[in-house]
């Protein structure tokens, strides 16, 4: 995932709210993921609440950061997945806990963009990843 949120967010602003444009970036951000082994899909990396199978597995960098893989079985919600990424990926645990998540994901307006049933599974992905950054501080 090499653009940054800023740059993802003004490509994502650029096309038509709804459009299949807007659908084919998150696909492709999607498609950026590191590939998460299908050992590490288990229960306990599944992500609860979501419509699709997510899982999140987290790993830390030699620096302590942490590293998040993650999967699904439906390429849109893989996609939001890369976006909550985006904001969190090899940072620091303690830095993690600083971000308000939410806020960041909040210009893509996914809620309004996206059916309830793609979208419900943020707020547990997003707990998830606090809860972990917070067990490595």
């Amino acid at each position: 995932m090499s653009a940054s949120l800023s740059d993802i967010r003004d490509e994502y602003e650029f096309f038509e709210p709804g459009s299949d444009e807007r659908y084919q970036l998150l696909i492709e951000l999607g498609r950026e993921l590191d590939a998460m082994p299908d050992a590490l899909k288990t229960d306990q990396t599944l992500v609860r609440g979501c419509s699709a199978k997510v899982w999140v597995y987290p790993t830390t960098n030699d620096d302590g950061s942490l590293h998040f893989l993650a999967d699904s079985n439906a390429h849109i919600t893989k996609g939001i997945i890369a976006l909550v990424l985006k904001t969190v990926q090899d940072r620091q645990p303690r830095d993690i806990l600083t971000i308000d998540i939410a806020e960041e994901l909040a210009p893509f307006d996914l809620k309004n963009q996206l059916s309830s049933n793609r979208t419900q599974g943020i707020p547990n992905m997003i707990a998830l990843i606090r809860e972990t950054a917070e067990r490595y501080c």
